[in-house]
Parts: C-alpha cells; sequence; structure tokens
C-alpha cells in the first residue's frame, strides 16, 4: 500500500501541472453547463414535461468528465510512459501492473468526483436544481457508469503498444460515446433507429439509469444496465492486468 500511496500523490501532482485533464475533465463540463443554462435555463426539455431541461441533462454532464478521463485521459498516459521507457523502469521496482493500474484509474475517479460536485453546486445556486429521486442511488449508478468506462480506458492504456496507437483507438471511443450516447446529445432526441444503436454503449445504459435515478422516475429493466456496465468493467481490467505491456 506504501508504493500505492506515494505513487498516487507524485502522479497526481503530474498530472495536475500537465493541466489537460483539469481542462476536459472538469472545466469542460462546467463550461457545458453554465451554455445550456444560459440558452435553456428553467425551460422543460418538451412542451408540458414535468422536468427542466437542465434537471433532465444533469446526468449526462457528469459523463463528460468521465468520457475525458477514462476514454481519452487515462489510455493516452500509460501509453506514452510506455513509449517514453518509463514503465520499463517501472518494472524493476515493486511496482506492479495492478499497482500502476489502480493510481491511474484512481486519480481519474477523482477527476470525476470534482467535476460533479462543482457541476451539482452549479447547477443548484444558478438553476435550481433539485433531484427528485435520491442521491443514494444516483450516485451508484454515477459509479457503475464511471467504473465501466475508465476500466475501457484502462485495458486501451494497458495493451497499446505506443501513444499513436493508444490514440487512434481513444478517438475511435471517445467522439462516438460523446456526442451520440446522450452525454452531449439529449438521447431522446436521436432518431429511434440511432437510439436502438447506440445502446450498445455502456455509458448510454448509464446515462439512462442516472437519469432514472434523479428524476425519480421507474426504471422498466434495471438489470441490463447494471449487467452490461458490470461485464464491461470486468472483461476491461481483467484484460488489462493479465496483457498489460511494459515496453
Amino acid at each position: 500500500m506504501k508504493a500505492f500511496w506515494i505513487l498516487l500523490k507524485n502522479e497526481c501532482k503530474l498530472n495536475i501541472r500537465n493541466m489537460n485533464m483539469v481542462i476536459f475533465a472538469v472545466i469542460m463540463p462546467l463550461i457545458v453547463l453554465l451554455i445550456l443554462g444560459l440558452i435553456y435555463g428553467m425551460k422543460p426539455m418538451f412542451k408540458g414535461a414535468e422536468y427542466t431541461f437542465m434537471e433532465q441533462s444533469f446526468g449526462a454532464l457528469c459523463t463528460i468528465s468521465i468520457c475525458a478521463g477514462g476514454l481519452m485521459g487515462l489510455p493516452l498516459v500509460v501509453s506514452e510512459y510506455r513509449e517514453r521507457k518509463i514503465l520499463k523502469r517501472f518494472q524493476v521496482t515493486p511496482i506492479s501492473p495492478v499497482i500502476l493500474l489502480a493510481v491511474e484509474f484512481t486519480i481519474y475517479v477523482l477527476y470525476c468526483g470534482v467535476s460533479m460536485l462543482t457541476l451539482a453546486i452549479a447547477g443548484m445556486l444558478f438553476w435550481k436544481i433539485r433531484i427528485s429521486g435520491t442521491w443514494t442511488c444516483f450516485l451508484g449508478s454515477w459509479l457503475l457508469t464511471m467504473a465501466s468506462t475508465l476500466s475501457i480506458g484502462m485495458m486501451v492504456g494497458g495493451i497499446a503498444k505506443n501513444t499513436k496507437t493508444a490514440s487512434v483507438i481513444a478517438c475511435a471511443l471517445y467522439f462516438p460515446m460523446l456526442i451520440f450516447s446522450g452525454a452531449t446529445l439529449p438521447f431522446e432526441l436521436l432518431p429511434d433507429s440511432v437510439q436502438k444503436a447506440i445502446s450498445i454503449f455502456p455509458m448510454t445504459q448509464g446515462i439512462r439509469l442516472m437519469k432514472a435515478a434523479f428524476l425519480g422516475l421507474p426504471v422498466q429493466n434495471i438489470s441490463l444496465p447494471v449487467i452490461t456496465m458490470g461485464t464491461v468493467t470486468i472483461i476491461c481490467i481483467g484484460i488489462s492486468i493479465l496483457f498489460f505491456k511494459w515496453e
């Protein structure tokens, strides 16, 4: 555990100095919230809807930081360390793949947590966003969404040979999920054919689950998103550890 905490402390310092994830995982979601708030304010998403646009979009906004950290930040950092031979140096230390990946995973969990907290505070202060469901259910669905998404990034970072390969894979995952999973464009506004196609994304399942938890709406088949995201998490973490490349 000592090696974990030392590495976590050092990696946090390096990551914050870089500022990329501070911008994309914390500041960018807040900017999107402010833009949507200025455009829609307290208006309902649909005519006669019970909830405002901001309330219906809160869960989706929380996933922007998850998407940025899990699909861009984590895999690129690990692959860059591999390309720069930093992982080769770690190999002769007590640092194992499990510790290294756990540290990077933890860093992006912290980013996601800070982002959600700032979004909640800003939403409640400026647009009177209130949760109609329970925070327990919402946080549970948020944690599951975050774990499944970060595990995908962990897998890419663990097996990609270099930064270029990781970047290509990360972009191929990042942009479709960011645009079509409901993180930026509301899921309900997409055509039915697109909705069916993107239902395979774990983030899509997570956003729908978070929205239901935040608004207190019933979920017809809660086992589907839970099983989907849980399976993705277990498989991706397993692959990232078993097939981890030091160089």
